[in-house]
Protein backbone atom coordinates (compact mmCIF):
# COMPACT_ATOMS: atom_id res chain seq x y z
CA UNK A 1 0.00 0.00 0.00
CA UNK A 2 1.30 3.32 -1.08
CA UNK A 3 0.08 6.77 -0.81
CA UNK A 4 0.56 9.44 -3.34
CA UNK A 5 0.86 12.92 -1.83
CA UNK A 6 -0.03 16.48 -3.97
CA UNK A 7 -0.17 19.66 -3.29
CA UNK A 8 -3.40 21.79 -5.42
CA UNK A 9 -4.66 24.99 -4.80
CA UNK A 10 -3.97 25.28 -0.96
CA UNK A 11 -5.18 21.77 -0.38
CA UNK A 12 -3.38 18.25 0.11
CA UNK A 13 -4.51 15.31 -2.95
CA UNK A 14 -4.30 11.79 -1.28
CA UNK A 15 -4.58 9.11 -3.78
CA UNK A 16 -3.82 5.31 -3.40
CA UNK A 17 -4.67 4.71 0.21
CA UNK A 18 -8.12 5.09 2.55
CA UNK A 19 -7.39 6.77 5.52
CA UNK A 20 -9.66 7.06 8.64
CA UNK A 21 -8.50 10.48 9.32
CA UNK A 22 -10.86 13.63 10.43
CA UNK A 23 -8.97 16.10 8.42
CA UNK A 24 -9.40 13.79 5.37
CA UNK A 25 -12.65 13.96 2.83
CA UNK A 26 -13.11 12.23 -0.03
CA UNK A 27 -12.98 14.41 -3.33
CA UNK A 28 -15.99 12.80 -5.47
CA UNK A 29 -14.94 15.27 -8.49
CA UNK A 30 -10.97 14.10 -8.93
CA UNK A 31 -12.02 10.82 -7.37
CA UNK A 32 -9.33 11.54 -4.64
CA UNK A 33 -9.30 12.37 -0.90
CA UNK A 34 -8.50 15.88 0.04
CA UNK A 35 -6.80 17.23 3.34
CA UNK A 36 -5.95 21.03 4.19
CA UNK A 37 -2.97 21.89 3.74
CA UNK A 38 -2.00 22.97 7.16
CA UNK A 39 -2.22 19.30 7.67
CA UNK A 40 0.67 18.18 5.77
CA UNK A 41 2.76 17.28 8.70
CA UNK A 42 -0.09 15.68 10.76
CA UNK A 43 -0.64 13.55 7.72
CA UNK A 44 2.79 12.13 7.14
CA UNK A 45 2.94 11.34 10.58
CA UNK A 46 -0.36 9.58 10.03
CA UNK A 47 1.06 7.94 7.30
CA UNK A 48 4.60 6.90 9.09
CA UNK A 49 2.51 5.81 12.05
CA UNK A 50 0.54 3.07 9.80
CA UNK A 51 3.53 2.28 7.95
CA UNK A 52 2.31 3.79 4.55
CA UNK A 53 4.91 4.25 1.93
CA UNK A 54 4.45 7.94 0.54
CA UNK A 55 5.30 9.13 -2.31
CA UNK A 56 5.58 13.03 -1.61
CA UNK A 57 5.08 15.68 -4.33
CA UNK A 58 3.76 18.48 -1.84
CA UNK A 59 6.72 20.28 -1.57
CA UNK A 60 8.57 22.51 -3.96
CA UNK A 61 10.69 23.71 -1.54
CA UNK A 62 14.73 23.99 -1.96
CA UNK A 63 17.08 23.82 0.64
CA UNK A 64 18.59 27.07 1.95
CA UNK A 65 22.32 27.18 2.90
CA UNK A 66 22.54 30.14 5.24
CA UNK A 67 24.72 30.97 8.25
CA UNK A 68 23.70 34.03 10.82
CA UNK A 69 26.74 35.81 12.46
CA UNK A 70 24.44 36.28 15.30
CA UNK A 71 24.88 34.92 18.89
CA UNK A 72 21.74 34.13 21.18
CA UNK A 73 20.93 35.38 24.28
CA UNK A 74 20.61 32.82 26.89
CA UNK A 75 16.57 33.80 27.15
CA UNK A 76 16.59 33.56 22.99
CA UNK A 77 18.33 30.20 22.53
CA UNK A 78 15.74 28.52 25.54
CA UNK A 79 12.95 30.16 23.54
CA UNK A 80 14.37 28.84 20.52
CA UNK A 81 14.75 25.39 21.85
CA UNK A 82 11.78 25.18 23.26
CA UNK A 83 9.81 25.69 19.66
CA UNK A 84 12.17 23.16 17.93
CA UNK A 85 11.43 20.13 21.10
CA UNK A 86 7.70 20.67 19.44
CA UNK A 87 8.52 19.71 16.07
CA UNK A 88 9.43 23.17 14.72
CA UNK A 89 5.92 24.52 15.80
CA UNK A 90 4.40 27.01 18.03
CA UNK A 91 4.32 30.44 19.24
CA UNK A 92 7.06 31.94 20.87
CA UNK A 93 5.49 35.49 23.43
CA UNK A 94 8.78 38.11 24.36
CA UNK A 95 8.48 41.41 25.31
CA UNK A 96 9.12 44.11 22.77
CA UNK A 97 12.66 44.91 22.16
CA UNK A 98 14.09 41.49 23.07
CA UNK A 99 15.22 40.38 20.15
CA UNK A 100 11.93 38.00 18.17
CA UNK A 101 13.63 38.98 15.45
CA UNK A 102 16.81 37.34 15.89
CA UNK A 103 15.17 34.26 17.31
CA UNK A 104 13.74 33.65 13.83
CA UNK A 105 16.20 34.51 11.64
CA UNK A 106 18.46 31.99 13.87
CA UNK A 107 15.06 29.11 13.18
CA UNK A 108 15.65 30.08 9.23
CA UNK A 109 19.44 28.96 9.58
CA UNK A 110 18.67 25.89 11.81
CA UNK A 111 15.97 24.32 9.75
CA UNK A 112 18.17 25.54 6.48
CA UNK A 113 15.18 25.00 4.00
CA UNK A 114 12.92 27.81 2.04
CA UNK A 115 11.24 30.04 3.93
CA UNK A 116 8.83 33.07 3.94
CA UNK A 117 8.47 35.63 7.01
CA UNK A 118 4.93 37.06 6.86
CA UNK A 119 4.53 40.42 8.84
CA UNK A 120 1.79 42.74 9.07
CA UNK A 121 3.04 46.55 7.91
CA UNK A 122 5.23 47.59 5.27
CA UNK A 123 7.69 48.69 7.85
CA UNK A 124 7.94 45.66 9.21
CA UNK A 125 8.44 44.19 5.37
CA UNK A 126 11.55 46.67 4.96
CA UNK A 127 12.81 46.02 8.00
CA UNK A 128 12.92 41.79 7.56
CA UNK A 129 14.34 42.20 4.40
CA UNK A 130 16.79 44.69 5.24
CA UNK A 131 18.04 42.21 7.82
CA UNK A 132 17.80 39.06 6.15
CA UNK A 133 19.74 40.02 3.35
CA UNK A 134 22.63 41.56 6.24
CA UNK A 135 22.68 38.01 7.47
CA UNK A 136 22.19 36.06 4.89
CA UNK A 137 24.02 36.12 1.24
CA UNK A 138 20.86 35.05 -0.53
CA UNK A 139 18.36 36.81 -2.63
CA UNK A 140 15.10 37.82 -0.30
CA UNK A 141 11.81 37.64 -2.27
CA UNK A 142 9.20 40.64 -1.64
CA UNK A 143 5.54 40.20 -1.50
CA UNK A 144 4.02 43.36 -1.04
CA UNK A 145 5.10 46.78 -0.95
CA UNK A 146 4.98 47.68 -4.57
CA UNK A 147 6.69 43.79 -5.34
CA UNK A 148 5.70 40.84 -5.82
CA UNK A 149 9.00 38.74 -6.22
CA UNK A 150 9.33 34.89 -4.83
CA UNK A 151 12.52 33.43 -4.15
CA UNK A 152 13.50 30.23 -1.57
CA UNK A 153 13.73 33.17 1.37
CA UNK A 154 10.72 35.79 0.79
CA UNK A 155 9.12 38.32 3.19
CA UNK A 156 5.50 39.23 2.96
CA UNK A 157 2.69 41.55 4.38
CA UNK A 158 -0.40 39.05 6.00
CA UNK A 159 -2.13 41.00 3.36
CA UNK A 160 -0.31 39.81 0.09
CA UNK A 161 0.31 36.70 1.47
CA UNK A 162 -3.85 36.18 1.92
CA UNK A 163 -3.83 36.65 -2.22
CA UNK A 164 -1.21 35.04 -3.24
CA UNK A 165 -0.90 31.56 -0.38
CA UNK A 166 -2.34 29.00 -2.81
CA UNK A 167 -0.18 30.15 -5.75
CA UNK A 168 3.02 29.58 -3.29
CA UNK A 169 1.62 27.63 -0.77
CA UNK A 170 3.88 24.51 -1.95
CA UNK A 171 7.14 26.43 -1.88
CA UNK A 172 8.50 27.07 1.55
CA UNK A 173 9.32 24.28 4.40
CA UNK A 174 8.90 26.84 7.39
CA UNK A 175 6.80 29.71 7.83
CA UNK A 176 7.54 32.59 10.44
CA UNK A 177 4.73 34.85 11.21
CA UNK A 178 5.52 38.10 13.21
CA UNK A 179 2.97 39.53 15.21
CA UNK A 180 1.49 36.03 15.07
CA UNK A 181 -1.89 37.82 16.69
CA UNK A 182 -2.56 38.65 13.52
CA UNK A 183 -3.40 35.66 12.06
CA UNK A 184 -6.19 35.29 14.19
CA UNK A 185 -8.58 37.91 12.18
CA UNK A 186 -10.43 35.12 10.07
CA UNK A 187 -9.26 36.15 6.38
CA UNK A 188 -5.83 36.21 7.74
CA UNK A 189 -6.18 32.50 9.33
CA UNK A 190 -6.79 31.06 5.56
CA UNK A 191 -3.10 31.69 5.17
CA UNK A 192 -2.05 29.48 7.57
CA UNK A 193 -4.68 26.92 6.19
CA UNK A 194 -3.02 27.56 2.27
CA UNK A 195 0.29 26.74 3.60
CA UNK A 196 1.77 23.37 3.47
CA UNK A 197 4.89 24.17 5.06
CA UNK A 198 5.40 22.11 7.90
CA UNK A 199 7.65 23.95 10.34
CA UNK A 200 5.74 26.99 11.88
CA UNK A 201 6.95 29.82 14.13
CA UNK A 202 4.88 32.50 15.51
CA UNK A 203 6.43 35.60 17.37
CA UNK A 204 4.81 37.97 19.47
CA UNK A 205 5.01 40.18 22.69
CA UNK A 206 0.84 38.85 23.21
CA UNK A 207 -0.32 35.97 22.43
CA UNK A 208 -3.74 35.64 24.08
CA UNK A 209 -6.55 37.60 22.08
CA UNK A 210 -9.43 38.86 24.18
CA UNK A 211 -11.83 37.18 21.35
CA UNK A 212 -10.25 33.79 22.23
CA UNK A 213 -8.92 33.73 18.57
CA UNK A 214 -5.74 32.76 20.12
CA UNK A 215 -6.93 29.31 19.76
CA UNK A 216 -7.71 29.32 16.15
CA UNK A 217 -3.89 30.59 16.00
CA UNK A 218 -2.66 27.33 18.07
CA UNK A 219 -4.24 24.89 15.71
CA UNK A 220 -2.57 26.23 12.95
CA UNK A 221 0.55 27.50 13.78
CA UNK A 222 1.16 25.57 17.02
CA UNK A 223 0.77 26.45 20.86
CA UNK A 224 2.55 28.92 23.10
CA UNK A 225 5.73 26.60 23.69
CA UNK A 226 7.64 29.53 25.18
CA UNK A 227 6.37 32.81 27.12
CA UNK A 228 8.84 35.48 28.63
CA UNK A 229 8.00 38.48 30.40
CA UNK A 230 9.37 41.98 30.33
CA UNK A 231 9.89 41.70 34.08
CA UNK A 232 12.22 38.67 33.27
CA UNK A 233 14.38 40.11 31.36
CA UNK A 234 14.19 44.10 33.26
CA UNK A 235 17.42 45.06 34.68
CA UNK A 236 19.30 43.03 32.06
CA UNK A 237 18.41 42.41 28.43
CA UNK A 238 15.60 45.21 28.92
CA UNK A 239 15.82 48.20 31.03
CA UNK A 240 14.34 48.24 34.79
CA UNK A 241 11.34 50.30 34.06
CA UNK A 242 8.34 51.57 36.33
CA UNK A 243 5.02 52.80 35.43
CA UNK A 244 3.51 55.47 37.16
CA UNK A 245 -0.36 56.45 37.09
CA UNK A 246 -1.17 60.26 37.48
CA UNK A 247 -4.92 60.98 37.90
CA UNK A 248 -6.55 64.17 36.41
CA UNK A 249 -10.09 65.76 37.25
CA UNK A 250 -12.43 66.94 34.68
CA UNK A 251 -12.99 70.49 34.66
CA UNK A 252 -16.90 71.23 36.14
CA UNK A 253 -18.15 71.70 32.51
CA UNK A 254 -16.32 68.65 31.10
CA UNK A 255 -18.33 66.59 33.86
CA UNK A 256 -21.48 67.84 33.19
CA UNK A 257 -21.24 66.73 29.98
CA UNK A 258 -19.63 63.21 30.84
CA UNK A 259 -22.11 62.56 33.11
CA UNK A 260 -25.32 63.74 30.78
CA UNK A 261 -23.41 61.50 27.81
CA UNK A 262 -22.93 58.41 30.39
CA UNK A 263 -26.73 58.44 31.86
CA UNK A 264 -28.20 58.13 28.23
CA UNK A 265 -25.50 54.98 27.09
CA UNK A 266 -26.40 53.25 31.44
CA UNK A 267 -30.02 54.05 30.94
CA UNK A 268 -30.26 52.08 27.62
CA UNK A 269 -28.12 49.48 28.81
CA UNK A 270 -30.46 49.09 32.06
CA UNK A 271 -33.09 49.16 29.07
CA UNK A 272 -31.50 46.49 27.64
CA UNK A 273 -30.36 44.00 29.87
CA UNK A 274 -26.54 44.02 27.95
CA UNK A 275 -23.61 44.67 30.83
CA UNK A 276 -20.53 45.42 28.84
CA UNK A 277 -18.74 43.01 29.78
CA UNK A 278 -18.28 40.97 26.97
CA UNK A 279 -17.62 42.15 23.87
CA UNK A 280 -20.52 40.40 22.18
CA UNK A 281 -22.58 42.41 24.40
CA UNK A 282 -20.74 45.43 22.31
CA UNK A 283 -21.36 43.95 19.35
CA UNK A 284 -25.16 43.65 19.89
CA UNK A 285 -25.13 47.03 20.25
CA UNK A 286 -23.72 47.79 17.32
CA UNK A 287 -25.73 45.59 15.69
CA UNK A 288 -29.06 46.90 17.41
CA UNK A 289 -27.93 50.60 16.43
CA UNK A 290 -28.79 50.17 12.64
CA UNK A 291 -32.08 49.78 13.23
CA UNK A 292 -33.25 50.76 16.62
CA UNK A 293 -32.75 55.04 17.06
CA UNK A 294 -32.52 54.65 20.64
CA UNK A 295 -28.95 52.12 20.50
CA UNK A 296 -27.51 54.32 18.05
CA UNK A 297 -28.39 57.36 20.67
CA UNK A 298 -26.94 55.19 22.87
CA UNK A 299 -23.68 54.30 21.22
CA UNK A 300 -23.07 57.98 19.98
CA UNK A 301 -23.45 58.90 23.76
CA UNK A 302 -20.72 56.54 25.03
CA UNK A 303 -18.44 57.64 22.30
CA UNK A 304 -19.31 61.43 23.13
CA UNK A 305 -18.48 60.32 26.81
CA UNK A 306 -15.02 58.66 25.65
CA UNK A 307 -14.00 61.65 24.43
CA UNK A 308 -14.50 63.97 26.91
CA UNK A 309 -12.65 61.51 29.53
CA UNK A 310 -10.23 60.64 26.85
CA UNK A 311 -9.10 64.38 25.62
CA UNK A 312 -9.50 66.21 29.33
CA UNK A 313 -8.12 69.66 29.35
CA UNK A 314 -6.08 68.67 32.56
CA UNK A 315 -4.22 65.55 30.61
CA UNK A 316 -2.84 68.09 28.33
CA UNK A 317 -1.73 70.64 31.52
CA UNK A 318 -0.19 67.27 33.04
CA UNK A 319 1.85 66.62 29.94
CA UNK A 320 2.81 70.32 30.02
CA UNK A 321 4.37 69.51 33.27
CA UNK A 322 5.79 66.02 32.14
CA UNK A 323 7.57 67.24 29.31
CA UNK A 324 9.09 70.13 31.35
CA UNK A 325 10.02 67.56 34.10
CA UNK A 326 11.25 64.98 31.25
CA UNK A 327 13.44 67.74 29.08
CA UNK A 328 16.42 66.32 29.13
CA UNK A 329 14.55 62.98 28.28
CA UNK A 330 13.36 61.41 25.03
CA UNK A 331 9.86 60.66 24.71
CA UNK A 332 6.84 59.21 22.92
CA UNK A 333 3.68 60.62 23.66
CA UNK A 334 0.74 57.72 22.85
CA UNK A 335 -2.81 59.01 22.30
CA UNK A 336 -6.23 57.22 21.24
CA UNK A 337 -7.37 59.83 19.09
CA UNK A 338 -5.93 61.64 16.26
CA UNK A 339 -7.65 65.26 17.07
CA UNK A 340 -5.65 64.76 20.12
CA UNK A 341 -2.25 64.60 18.35
CA UNK A 342 -2.42 67.49 16.29
CA UNK A 343 -3.52 69.78 18.84
CA UNK A 344 -0.26 68.36 21.05
CA UNK A 345 1.03 69.15 17.99
CA UNK A 346 0.30 72.34 17.67
CA UNK A 347 0.56 73.31 21.20
CA UNK A 348 4.27 72.03 22.21
CA UNK A 349 5.87 72.05 18.76
CA UNK A 350 6.16 67.51 18.73
CA UNK A 351 6.13 65.88 15.64
CA UNK A 352 3.14 63.96 14.79
CA UNK A 353 2.57 60.58 13.66
CA UNK A 354 -0.67 58.79 13.18
CA UNK A 355 -2.25 56.78 10.24
CA UNK A 356 -2.39 59.82 7.69
CA UNK A 357 0.92 60.61 8.23
CA UNK A 358 2.89 59.26 4.73
CA UNK A 359 5.43 56.44 4.81
CA UNK A 360 8.55 59.13 3.48
CA UNK A 361 7.41 62.03 6.07
CA UNK A 362 6.99 59.03 8.56
CA UNK A 363 10.35 57.62 7.94
CA UNK A 364 12.03 61.09 8.37
CA UNK A 365 10.41 61.66 11.76
CA UNK A 366 11.68 58.69 13.14
CA UNK A 367 15.58 58.87 11.88
CA UNK A 368 15.32 62.43 13.08
CA UNK A 369 14.39 60.94 16.67
CA UNK A 370 17.02 58.37 16.00
CA UNK A 371 19.28 61.07 15.58
CA UNK A 372 18.68 63.37 18.12
CA UNK A 373 17.29 65.98 16.21
CA UNK A 374 14.20 65.10 17.45
CA UNK A 375 13.36 64.56 21.51
CA UNK A 376 9.84 63.75 21.96
CA UNK A 377 6.94 62.61 19.52
CA UNK A 378 3.10 61.99 19.91
CA UNK A 379 1.10 59.51 18.00
CA UNK A 380 -2.29 58.01 17.80
CA UNK A 381 -1.54 54.44 17.93
CA UNK A 382 0.88 53.77 14.96
CA UNK A 383 3.50 53.20 16.70
CA UNK A 384 2.12 50.55 19.03
CA UNK A 385 3.69 47.94 16.95
CA UNK A 386 5.38 46.72 13.45
CA UNK A 387 7.24 50.33 13.17
CA UNK A 388 11.02 50.30 14.28
CA UNK A 389 10.99 53.12 16.87
CA UNK A 390 14.09 54.50 18.00
CA UNK A 391 15.12 54.09 21.48
CA UNK A 392 13.21 56.48 24.04
CA UNK A 393 13.14 56.31 27.67
CA UNK A 394 10.12 57.74 28.67
CA UNK A 395 6.41 57.11 27.22
CA UNK A 396 3.21 59.08 28.10
CA UNK A 397 0.22 57.48 27.35
CA UNK A 398 -2.37 60.32 27.43
CA UNK A 399 -5.38 57.84 26.03
CA UNK A 400 -5.97 54.30 25.19
CA UNK A 401 -7.69 51.05 24.78
CA UNK A 402 -8.30 48.26 27.72
CA UNK A 403 -6.37 45.96 25.65
CA UNK A 404 -2.96 44.59 27.42
CA UNK A 405 -1.85 44.12 24.53
CA UNK A 406 -1.31 47.85 23.55
CA UNK A 407 0.01 48.16 26.50
CA UNK A 408 2.45 45.78 26.23
CA UNK A 409 3.39 47.37 23.15
CA UNK A 410 3.60 50.72 24.51
CA UNK A 411 5.55 49.55 27.28
CA UNK A 412 7.90 47.61 25.00
CA UNK A 413 8.75 51.10 22.97
CA UNK A 414 10.94 51.85 25.87
CA UNK A 415 12.44 48.92 27.07
CA UNK A 416 15.80 48.80 25.15
CA UNK A 417 18.61 48.79 27.59
CA UNK A 418 20.00 52.18 28.05
CA UNK A 419 23.30 53.07 27.64
CA UNK A 420 23.71 54.68 31.39
CA UNK A 421 21.94 52.07 32.74
CA UNK A 422 18.98 54.13 33.43
CA UNK A 423 15.14 52.94 34.29
CA UNK A 424 12.92 53.48 31.91
CA UNK A 425 9.53 55.44 33.08
CA UNK A 426 5.89 54.68 31.55
CA UNK A 427 3.28 57.58 32.93
CA UNK A 428 -0.40 56.67 32.83
CA UNK A 429 -2.42 59.62 32.39
CA UNK A 430 -6.28 58.77 33.41
CA UNK A 431 -9.12 60.89 34.26
CA UNK A 432 -10.51 59.68 38.15
CA UNK A 433 -14.25 59.00 38.36
CA UNK A 434 -14.92 58.21 34.89
CA UNK A 435 -14.67 54.45 32.98
CA UNK A 436 -11.08 55.41 32.01
CA UNK A 437 -10.25 54.24 35.16
CA UNK A 438 -11.55 50.52 34.92
CA UNK A 439 -9.83 50.73 31.08
CA UNK A 440 -6.23 51.03 32.88
CA UNK A 441 -6.97 48.25 34.95
CA UNK A 442 -7.85 46.13 32.74
CA UNK A 443 -5.12 46.52 30.61
CA UNK A 444 -2.33 46.16 32.91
Amino acid sequence: MAATLTYENGTLRVEGVDLDLPFVEADPRSKTARAPAFRYAELRDALDERGVAVDDRVLDAPGLDVASAYELRDYQREALDAWRANDDRGVLELPTGSGKTVIGIEAIEALGVAALVVVPTIDLLSQWRHELETEFSVPVGQLGGGEQRVEPLTVATYDSAYLRADDIGDRFGLVVFDEVHHLGGKGYREIARLLAAPARLGLTATFERPDGAHEAIAELCGPLVHRIAADDLAGGHLAAYDVKRVEVSLTDAERAAYDEHREIFTNYLARSNLDMRSGSDYRKLVMRSGNDPKARAALLANQRAREVMMNAAAKVETLADLLDRHREDRVIVFTAHNDLVYRLSERFLLPAITHQTGAAERRQVLENFRDGTYSRVVTANVLDEGVDVPDANVAVVLSGSGSEREFTQRLGRVLRPKADGGRALLYEVVTEETAEERVAERRR
